[in-house]
C-alpha cells in the first residue's frame, strides 16, 4: 500500500490560520493525528482520529495502518519548535509532505503591526533559557511561553537583574474568541496572571550592541580576593574560543570577572563558578546581577569535590587551583576529551606543573607570557608601573 503522510502546521487556531493546501490535505485525509487540542480543531469533519503526539508512537502507527491517506496535526508552523523534524527522522524514508501554518510570531506581529525578522526566537515550552543574557544582547527576544514559565516568571526574572523598564508585548490565546494582546514593562507585569497558550515580546532600547572584552577591571565589584586583571582575562577567554551553546567551568571564580567575561559569549550555555571563598563567592554573585548574567551558576566549594559533579565542558579555565590541578585535567578531560583548558600562573612551580600534567595526558600545549605595564602620573610626569608577568597555559587534545 502506498501511503500518503501531510504533516500539516494547523496555524493558532486551525482553518483561520493554516493555507489553502494545507487545509486541501486534511480534508482528503482518511484520519487525523495528533494532540487533541490540534485534532479538536477539524471534528466538523468527522474524520476517524488518533491522539498522539509523540514522534516514534505516531511514525509506529503509520507503518501497521491500513489508512492510505494520513495527516498529523502539528501546532503552529511545522519549523518553529515543532515536532516535525522528530517525526520525518522517525518516519525514516517514508515519503511525506509538510505544510506550515501561521506560526505564533508571525501573527503575533501582525497585530502589533511590527516586523518579525529582526526577533531573537526562544522556546521556553518544556525548555531552559539564559533569560536575562539573552534580553540584554537582543534589542527584540520573543518568547513561546508554557510549561515551568509563565509571562510573570519572565519578567520577575528580568526585574530582579535589573531590566524592569524593558518594554514586553504579551499574546495570550492568539486568535481564540478570549485573545488578549498587553503592552508595557517588565515592572508592570510581575504579577500577571496568564493561561499556558501565551507568548511575549520582550524589547530591549538599551541593548549591548557588541560583545565586550577586556572589561576594565574598575567595573566590577571588588573585594580582598584575587581577580584576573582585564588584558589577562582578554587573552585567556579568547584562547578557549567559547561557543554560544558552551558549557564552561571557571575554577577559582574569585570576582567572577572571567566568569562575566565567559558567559557573554556563551550566551545560550553555561559558566560554572567555583570557589572555596565564600567571599569571593559572593563578589561573583554580585558581579554576575551587575552584568546581568544570569548563565552564571556559583559553587561553593573546593575546586576537587566541585568538578565531579559539574556536566562535562566545552571550556575550562583554572585561575586558582590550590594542590588541586591535575584532579581539574584529569576530571575535565575525563568527561571530555574534546575540552580546551587555560591556565594562569605567576610561579614557575605552577607553570611547570602545568606542562607536566597536561604532557601526562597527550595534550597539545601553548605558552604565552604576557607583562603589562601601565601609566601612572606622578606630578607633572607620567611614570610606567609595571604587573606582575603572568603565563598563560593553553591544552588541547590533539
Amino acid at each position: 500500500m502506498h501511503k500518503r503522510v501531510s504533516i500539516v502546521g494547523v496555524g493558532m487556531n486551525g482553518f483561520e490560520t493554516m493555507t489553502k493546501s494545507a487545509i486541501e490535505a486534511v480534508q482528503k485525509s482518511d484520519v487525523l493525528i495528533g494532540a487533541r487540542r490540534m485534532t479538536g480543531l477539524f471534528d466538523e469533519l468527522g474524520k476517524p482520529v488518533v491522539i498522539s503526539y509523540h514522534p516514534y508512537e505516531i511514525a509506529e502507527f503509520i507503518l501497521k495502518c491500513e489508512y492510505e491517506n494520513i495527516s498529523v496535526l502539528m501546532s503552529g508552523d511545522c519549523g518553529f519548535y515543532s515536532g516535525t523534524q522528530g517525526l520525518i527522522a522517525a518516519l525514516g524514508d517514508m515519503e511525506c509532505t509538510v505544510y506550515s501554518g501561521i506560526s505564533s510570531p508571525v501573527y503575533f506581529c501582525s497585530k502589533l503591526k511590527i516586523p518579525w525578522s529582526d526577533l531573537r526566537f526562544v522556546s521556553l515550552h518544556g525548555r531552559k533559557a539564559n533569560i536575562v543574557r539573552l534580553v540584554s544582547s537582543n534589542e527584540k527576544t520573543f518568547f513561546l511561553l508554557g510549561g515551568n514559565y509563565s509571562a510573570a516568571d519572565v519578567c520577575r526574572k528580568l526585574c530582579e537583574y535589573g531590566l524592569c523598564g524593558v518594554k514586553v508585548y504579551i499574546g495570550e490565546n492568539l486568535n481564540c474568541e478570549n485573545e488578549r494582546i498587553l503592552i508595557g514593562s517588565a515592572e508592570d507585569f510581575k504579577d500577571i496572571e496568564t493561561g499556558t497558550l501565551c507568548v511575549m515580546i520582550a524589547e530591549n532600547g538599551n541593548f549591548e550592541k557588541g560583545l565586550r572584552s577586556c572589561i576594565p577591571d574598575r567595573e566590577f565589584i571588588r573585594g580582598d580576593v584575587p581577580m584576573t586583571k582585564s588584558e589577562v582575562r582578554c587573552a585567556a577567554v579568547s584562547m578557549l574560543e567559547i561557543g554560544s551553546g558552551d558549557v564552561c567551568w571557571d575554577i577559582g571564580s574569585g570576582t567572577g570577572s572571567v566568569s562575566v567575561e565567559m558567559a557573554f559569549r556563551c550566551s545560550d550555555g553555561t559558566v560554572y563558578a567555583v570557589d572555596k571563598n565564600e567571599k569571593a563567592i559572593n563578589l561573583t554573585d554580585e558581579n554576575r546581577h551587575k552584568f546581568r548574567c544570569d548563565n552564571i551558576e556559583t559553587i561553593y566549594d573546593n575546586a576537587e569535590n566541585a568538578v565531579e559533579n559539574l556536566p562535562a565542558p566545552d571550556c575550562v579555565f583554572v585561575g586558582g587551583s590550590g594542590s588541586s590541578l591535575e584532579k581539574i585535567i584529569s576530571a575535565a578531560f575525563g568527561k571530555n576529551p574534546g575540552v580546551k583548558i587555560v591556565i594562569t600562573a605567576v610561579s614557575l612551580e605552577t607553570l611547570s606543573d602545568s606542562i607536566d600534567i597536561l604532557k601526562k595526558y597527550e595534550a597539545e600545549t601553548e605558552i604565552t607570557q604576557i607583562a603589562v605595564t601601565h601609566t601612572r602620573k606622578i606630578g607633572n610626569h607620567t611614570m610606567m608601573n609595571a604587573e606582575n608577568p603572568i603565563f598563560i597555559i593553553r591544552g588541547a587534545m590533539k
